[in-house]
């Protein structure tokens, strides 16, 4: 019988106990997870309940359920598109138009004490920095300013990033478990504005992002968008 967070529902009791152990690593990706059988067995709950948690977690993708065969723990890169994290140039090329991008910084710096606690690191530890701005057909779209942490990507450095983009090189070396984000309305920097080649009072859509995998921090990213420019797009079913 389980005993903890008792207070909450009972699927999602299950639900975090799967969860937790999937971050822990309890199961390896591809790995066989406990059967319903044994969560009935260990929380005391029905079958519906059970059903219920493994839903939520198969829609999360992190796990894959076989028919007759049992549920898995989901493949890396399946756990890192089901966050819808997209690459740009993927993203632009999908419009019909062409991604380059100009790299105006790659290189390993001292990190200050509010990034190194943000990555997980000693303030003053190494850390990559690399400032991209990203084009759609020649016009700026995307300024992308992004710290890594050196030891979830020891080649960062030497990627050349006229050929690939950050996001997709680093969900190829260090696939994501969890990412946080927030999007607001602002201005650019002066040197944004500066690199988008717009006005610094123009409107900008500004996307902060962090991304872990396993609780290891692996970058922290500052993208700006001309809001002229830039669309969000998304659906929602109830």
């Amino acid at each position: 019988m389980a005993s903890p967070r008792s207070t909450a529902p009972p699927y999602a009791r299950v639900k975090r106990y799967l969860k937790d152990g999937l971050a822990a690593g309890r199961w390896a990706p591809g790995a066989l997870m406990p059967s319903e059988h044994d969560l009935l067995t260990r929380f005391s709950v029905s079958r519906m309940t059970v059903n219920r948690a493994l839903r939520e977690l198969q829609g999360e993708g992190l796990i894959e359920r076989r028919q007759g065969v049992g549920t898995f723990a989901a493949p890396l890169h399946r756990i890192s598109s089901s966050l819808t994290i997209r690459d740009l140039h993927e993203e632009i090329e999908a419009r019909g138009a062409q991604h380059a991008a100009q790299v105006h910084l790659v290189r390993e710096e001292p990190a200050a004490a509010a990034l190194a606690d943000s990555l997980g690191l000693v303030a003053g530890a190494p850390v990559f920095h690399t400032l991209i701005v990203h084009l759609c057909n020649g016009v700026p779209l995307q300024c992308e300013d992004r710290y890594v942490n050196p030891a979830c990507a020891p080649d960062y450095l030497q990627v050349d990033f006229t050929r690939t983009t950050p996001t997709r090189y680093l969900l190829q070396v260090a696939p994501l478990w969890e990412a946080q984000y927030s999007i607001e309305a602002s201005h650019p920097t002066a040197e944004e504005a500066r690199l988008l080649q717009i006005d610094p009072r123009d409107p900008c859509l500004v996307v902060v992002r962090r991304t872990e995998s396993r609780g290891v921090p692996i970058t922290l990213a500052r993208m700006v968008h001309p809001g002229g420019r830039y669309l969000i797009e998304g659906q929602f079913k109830p």
